[in-house]
């Protein structure tokens, strides 16, 4: 699908933003390794949302979807998989937090998603999972999935690093339903909002661990996980489009729905944005943002690596010079996002240098044209908010690729226009 995205004037009005994508999925995983039954209130229905319940179906949990919530019967920590192989789709998230919890299991899973997927580096947990008793393995030997996995884990020692905190967050879910006692050394941690977003959901379930500062975790085993009820919060992830949208166009939008409490990194994208020169004012669940004139400045992106497309846009806009450093990952994720960003905001006309951890964008609105969302998402709607701002539209290639994360998109974009 090509989606044409013109110029506006101004946004205007309230947007509800949707559920998280990550809690979702760790909401949905330890409900489905829980004793009894949990509910999830508004989730995050989306591609890769489904692709972890049909992960968690696959493990033995059952999943019942009502208007606007999701039941979990767990299977108390027994993994017993009624599939031999589960496809995850394009969910990075659902294969690196699902390879942790199809280890509990003494029966061989193999996992595997797309070609996007398949490409993601994934040797690091495997090799720790290796490590702590479970048998796997990358299948075609390139250190990416298929993943063939048997448990189950037993506990001990490992050493891992994490230029996606999706490695440690995996480990820390499952291994408090270990035999044993683990030990993870960390001697390298990006994302670590994401971190704590696990043991946040770890404290909630009074999982007894000891944090050494992220550089070495103790897990005690023999643990178990309680049914619960939870209702997802707002998604920041999401958020950070609308409000670099209400940047670029010098609007004022308020986003409902979100927590300033919560452990989501992207949350700093507000902050950012305010010491960029908009006006952000919190409420207790609302975020309003009124755009103006925006000052270019460096900033660090390692804790925030989904923001760096929308961040890359919105500094189109601002004067003088923006970097976005310290954010490596960012070429590891659905597509190299630093390399991607840099094709097709030149495309655009935009005046940008690509680094190895980031990227240098110098003040260059954009002047519209074709670009393509790589099949990924976030380009795909960093893109649409780019558009927003340019001389002429900008057509988008394959933008169907929102619904992975937010299929409303289009739609609630539009009902910002003025």
């Amino acid at each position: 699908m090509i989606q044409t995205v013109f110029p506006v004037e101004s946004l205007e009005g309230s947007i509800t933003i949707p559920g998280s994508k990550s809690h979702t999925i760790r909401a949905l995983l330890i409900a489905s390794l829980a004793e009894g039954e949990s509910l999830l209130s508004s989730p995050l229905d989306s591609s890769d949302t489904r692709s972890c319940i049909v992960l968690c179906r696959a493990l033995g949990a059952e999943i019942t979807e009502e208007d606007s919530a999701w039941r979990v019967q767990g299977t108390g920590g027994i993994v017993k998989p009624v599939e031999d192989e589960i496809d995850v789709g394009n969910s990075g998230t659902s294969l690196y937090l699902g390879a942790g919890a199809a280890a509990l299991g003494k029966k061989k899973i193999v996992l595997t998603g797309d070609e996007q997927i398949r490409s993601r580096p994934v040797q690091p947990l495997i090799s720790s999972l290796s490590d702590l008793g479970a048998d796997a393995v990358s299948v075609k030997k390139n250190g990416s999935a298929p993943i063939r996995i048997k448990g189950p884990l037993k506990g001990g020692k490992t050493r891992i690093e994490c230029p996606t905190s999706q490695y440690l967050s995996s480990l820390l879910l499952a291994l408090p339903l270990a035999e044993g006692d683990s030990e993870i050394e960390v001697p390298l941690l990006h994302e670590k909002p994401y971190v704590e977003m696990t043991l946040d959901w770890l404290d909630r379930q009074g999982i007894r661990y000891e944090n050494d500062g992220f550089a070495r975790f103790r897990i005690f085993g023999g643990q178990r996980y309680s049914a619960f009820e939870s209702l997802i919060p707002g998604d920041f992830s999401t958020a950070t489009f609308f409000l670099c949208a209400a940047a670029i166009t010098g609007s004022t939008i308020t986003l409902e729905n979100l927590h300033m409490n919560d452990p989501q990194g992207d949350k700093e994208v507000a902050e950012i944005l305010a010491r960029m020169g908009c006006a952000v004012t919190i409420q207790k669940r609302a975020i309003t943002i009124s755009g103006k004139a925006m000052e270019g400045r460096v900033i660090d992106m390692n804790a925030i690596p989904d923001a760096l497309p929308a961040m890359a846009v919105s500094a189109c806009y601002a004067r003088g010079t923006t970097e976005l450093v310290n954010v490596p990952q960012a070429r590891l994720k659905e597509t190299d996002r630093i390399a991607v960003m840099r094709e097709e905001l030149s495309k655009c006309g935009a005046d940008i240098e690509e680094r190895s951890d980031g990227l240098v964008i110098r003040h260059s609105p954009l002047k519209g044209g074709t670009v393509w969302s790589h099949r990924d998402h976030r380009i795909a709607m960093a893109m649409a908010v780019g558009a927003l701002g340019a001389e002429r539209p900008i057509a988008i290639r394959d933008a169907e690729v929102v619904a992975v994360t937010v299929p409303q998109f289009f739609p609630l974009l539009r009902s910002l226009y003025t």
